[in-house]
């Protein structure tokens, strides 16, 4: 006997949900077929994967290791059927994407404007997180790709590449025609008052980590927001908030300026798996996203002071037409 997908699939939901019940009402199934489908898996492996008490289920040491290979397991079968459904091209398919929340809030929404309106039948899944639970995420197979942040050396990540997309200044903003100087220091910054991110951004570990280092201590107005928060609070004059310079396209409520000495940075990253092949409608995602940024960092535009394309983006682009992306996929299979 062999582990089936199906069985996979229902150690996946209940590790997930905690219930035996609830993960079969999440797959459509009476719950006697998904005890059954377990208590055979359990019998394969010859262990036991769930605590199992009337509250509900945990998993044990065995479940705990399966669980990560089960659902790569699962992302690749998955990965193996939309390429096979997409040799007709892209009339259908799917995408993961995940993102930290300030690139969400500008990168990812016009790449996901100009990839929807030339592939509507392509469904796009969108998880926001912070850079290593998003890697964790990719490697698990529960995303296709993933754009992730990165400061000084890159981290390596077994399975995982990283492609460098582009280099971006750390702006401060404040409410339009609040007469805000063009220009912050850090030690300027700090005497004035901040609208704060939630600590789990990496966004406010970096400025903190820059405040502690220059022997700062910034003064803080309202601490704690999440992205949108943060953002109408310094529209509606709150204080000022440092973020990333593409946070503020088509924001006519907010202006910004830039921050020295220092200049803080960051550079955004195209994580993908290297081990597995895209799918077509992954690779066109990932040509969507080159030329996103191609645009966005072009001389002459609003943000080419503040955002630079990486030097080598040129040399890795996927192919630029749906036969390409094709070819694409069939040569990772």
């Amino acid at each position: 006997m062999t582990m089936k997908l199906d069985q996979l699939r229902s150690f996946e939901m209940v590790a997930r949900v905690g219930h035996f019940t609830r993960a079969a009402e999440e797959l459509y199934l009476a719950q006697p077929s998904l005890s059954r489908q377990i208590a055979a898996l359990e019998a394969h492996l010859g262990t036991e994967l769930f605590h199992r008490r009337p509250s509900g289920v945990t998993l044990t040491n065995a479940g705990e290791l399966l669980l990560p290979i089960a659902r790569r397991m699962l992302g690749d079968a998955q990965a193996a059927h939309d390429q096979i459904q997409e040799l007709a091209g892209l009339r259908r398919g799917r995408v993961r994407l995940g993102a930290p929340p300030t690139l969400c809030v500008s990168l990812v929404a016009d790449v996901l404007a100009a990839f929807r309106s030339a592939y509507p039948g392509v469904e796009l899944h969108i998880t926001e997180g912070g850079s290593r639970f998003l890697v964790e995420a990719l490697n698990e197979s529960t995303l296709d790709l993933a754009l992730v942040v990165t400061r000084g050396t890159d981290p390596s990540v077994p399975g995982t590449e990283l492609v460098p997309l582009l280099s971006e200044e750390l702006v401060v903003i404040s409410a339009a025609k609040s007469g805000s100087p063009e220009e912050f220091t850090l030690e300027e910054l700090a005497r004035v008052p901040q609208v704060a991110f939630n600590r789990s951004y990496e966004l406010r570990v970096a400025t903190d980590a820059a405040f502690s280092a220059a022997g700062l201590e910034p003064l803080i107005a309202v601490e704690g927001g999440e992205m949108d928060a943060v953002l109408r609070f310094v529209e509606r004059g709150l204080g000022v908030a440092v973020v990333p310079a593409m946070v503020v396209i088509d924001r006519p409520g907010l202006q910004s300026a830039r921050l020295v000495r220092p200049s803080l940075t960051r550079t955004v990253n195209l994580a993908r798996r290297n081990d597995v092949g895209p799918s077509a409608a992954a690779a066109a995602m990932q040509q969507f996203i080159f030329d996103t940024v191609d645009r966005l960092a072009a001389p002459g535009t609003e943000l080419s002071r503040l955002v630079t394309a990486a030097p080598e983006l040129t040399d890795i682009k996927t192919p630029t037409t749906a036969a390409g992306w094709l070819q694409r996929a069939r040569r990772h299979r």
